[in-house]
């Protein structure tokens, strides 16, 4: 028996509550926990205890390593025709003077400004603008592609796929296919927020429901593709929901295996109509981390999005079962800015996110965007990363 498993089961029996130990027990013996038990480890389970069972599935799954990767984002809009409670990103459509709006040519030169670069990635998310249509994303994925064929692609929220798929009047099956075809390789995790309709009708009423959300993600999966899967938590939802939540995801994970990874997602209150809703402190933030590594065990990874969290944030939740830190992102994405983040100008580059890594004593791995590992640089100088140019 290693070292880790005695540490794990002293931690499982550290603890007074029986219900709490069995829950403990069935994680070191990598047995799947219920629904009940995770509503229990968010009203029972202290910081410390929970986060130790957390990082033992960590180190079990993936040792040390933490991943990151070498990408960009393209954000097509922020003019919107949906009106998200919580979104202090998109302007509305009758507003859209207030917005931008890029155009293909212009999508396209944010492109070229990696011509040379060793990016792996391009991450395109943005407002659902009624006349960027699924012709028109069929088109801007075609040039990039034409013009940087080794870069993956990956983009569209299930709420931007959706109004797509319906303006073109194709089906979601239909749809995914052509957009397949034109290049796209992968779907990030947005829009999903909260799936249970007690929450959803409340903060994003207007747009795509779980069922549709999963649906396109189910799509994907059929086609070969991959997705990743986000919850935005923090706000007025209670744990039960956020369980119901996490259990969608890891029923249709079971089903497809397509999910790369879970991305929670901390509500930030600023410039929105829910401004007046407290955020979430640190404490909370580790917790859910935790029990959201507890929970979702057939996601092989489990993302911290550093630039909403702030670095020193992200850092800490590597303690708490993350094994991913996201990528260098080159103060490409105005989504979490705006709202309020730790992180106003989001840049790191591939020295400082190693060295980010480094510091709490975690191993630091490139990786693309469906985790192949590119280059692993735990023995590799920092000081050789601050004068190389490929790495700033």
């Amino acid at each position: 028996m290693t070292a880790a498993m005695n540490h794990a089961e002293k931690i499982v029996e550290s603890v007074k509550d029986n219900e709490l130990k069995g829950i403990g027990e069935k994680i070191i013996n990598k047995q799947r926990i219920s629904f009940d038990d995770g509503v229990l480890l968010f009203e029972k389970a202290s910081l410390p205890w929970v986060g130790a069972l957390a990082n033992f599935v960590r180190e079990y799954r993936h040792g040390n390593k933490t991943y990151f990767n070498r990408n960009f984002h393209i954000e097509p809009t922020n003019v919107c025709v949906f009106s998200c409670k919580f979104c202090s990103y998109s302007r509305l459509y009758a507003h859209r003077e207030e917005g931008w709006e890029l155009s293909i040519d212009q999508m396209l030169d944010i492109v070229k400004k990696y011509d040379g670069k060793p990016v792996t990635e391009v991450h395109i998310v943005g407002g659902v603008h009624p006349k960027m249509n699924l012709a028109y994303f069929i088109e801007l994925i075609q040039k990039i592609n034409a013009h940087r064929p080794d870069l993956h692609v990956k983009g569209f929220t299930a709420v931007e796929l959706d109004y797509m798929f319906r303006k073109a009047k194709v089906s979601i099956e239909e749809g995914m296919k052509m957009l397949n075809a034109a290049g796209l390789k992968s779907l990030p995790g947005g829009g999903a927020e909260i799936f249970h309709p007690e929450i959803r009708s409340l903060i994003c009423h207007d747009k795509v429901d779980a069922e549709g959300w999963l649906h396109i993600h189910r799509t994907a999966h059929q086609l070969g593709m991959h997705s990743n899967a986000t919850m935005l938590y923090g706000h007025i939802e209670k744990f039960h929901h956020r369980i119901d939540h996490m259990d969608r995801l890891r029923t249709l994970q079971d089903e497809t295996g397509g999910f790369n990874t879970f991305i929670p997602l901390k509500f930030r209150n600023r410039d929105n109509e829910m401004s007046h809703v407290p955020e979430t402190a640190v404490v909370e933030d580790m917790k859910l981390y935790a029990v959201a590594r507890l929970y979702m065990d057939n996601f092989p990874h489990l993302k911290a999005y550093w630039p909403m969290l702030g670095r020193q944030n992200a850092q800490l939740t590597l303690s708490f079962g993350v094994n991913d830190l996201d990528g260098t992102i080159d103060d490409t994405t105005k989504i979490y800015s705006m709202a309020g983040s730790e992180e106003q100008t989001p840049a790191l580059s591939t020295a400082q996110l190693v060295t980010l890594i480094k510091q709490v004593k975690r191993e630091p791995v490139e990786r693309d965007t469906l985790y192949n590992e590119i280059k692993n640089y735990s023995n590799i100088d920092l000081k050789e990363l601050e004068v190389n140019p490929l790495y700033n």
